[in-house]
């Protein structure tokens, strides 16, 4: 029998707190270790439904910031009681579409550069062992292009992966990107999971002109 419980103690908490997923309760663990909100900043989120992270981040950037969510599903709209009454804030703006599309991309392109860029994605479980990995490394790869795309010098990224031979390739292509790249389990993950997530901190954006991954020192830089 399967050990996996959906509604254990992080749901129960979120329900009561208002939060619309548990996993506002990972993104609040990953800012504790990492301090990745500051007032003001610009947030942008991929893979964004049902809008736990959202809430979490809106309400950590305050209201001169703006936070934003990119997902194929629409977001029910916020409402002010879902969020900490003792704050100021601005609610959420979600964009439904792919985030590859010309359309959400223009609209980015925008609204950023983006302090924070963070992405939950999961593929659709299709039950297919090799179908599903290959969904999961996909889309890591979408949050650090897109990433590479919209994120202020210096910014941080924050994005889930399940631990492969291609993630870790992957993983090593990128993390020169970064001052510093890491991983980290967290608490607030079942225990029947394999989930990590991925922080980068102090990104160094590309020099116009060089198409090859910058590989040298950061002092180089």
């Amino acid at each position: 029998m399967s050990n996996y419980n959906r509604k254990d103690s992080f749901y129960k908490k979120a329900k009561e707190a208002g939060y619309r997923s548990r996993a506002a309760y990972k993104l609040l663990e990953l800012h504790d270790k990492k301090k990745i909100f500051k007032s003001r900043a610009k947030v942008l989120e991929l893979g964004s439904f049902p809008g736990g992270w959202l809430q979490i981040a809106a309400e950590l950037v305050g209201p001169e910031g703006l936070v934003v969510g990119v997902d194929l599903k629409p977001i029910e709209p916020f409402r002010r009681a879902e969020f900490r009454k003792d704050i100021a804030l601005r609610p959420p703006r979600a964009l439904v579409g792919d985030v590859n599309s010309e359309e959400i991309q223009s609209e980015l392109a925008r609204l950023g550069p983006f302090d924070v860029v963070m992405s939950d994605m999961s593929p659709k479980i299709s039950g297919i062992a090799a179908k599903d990995a290959a969904g999961i490394v996909e889309l890591f790869r979408l949050a650090l292009d897109t990433a590479g795309k919209v994120l202020k010098k210096n910014g941080i990224f924050v994005a889930k992966e399940f631990p492969s031979p291609d993630i870790d390739s992957i993983f090593e292509e990128y993390k020169g990107r970064f001052k510093n790249f890491e991983r980290t389990r967290l608490k607030s993950t079942r225990t029947t999971s394999t989930e990590l997530y991925v922080i980068g901190t102090g990104y160094i954006p590309i020099q116009l002109g060089n198409s090859k991954r910058y590989k040298g020192k950061l002092e180089d830089i």
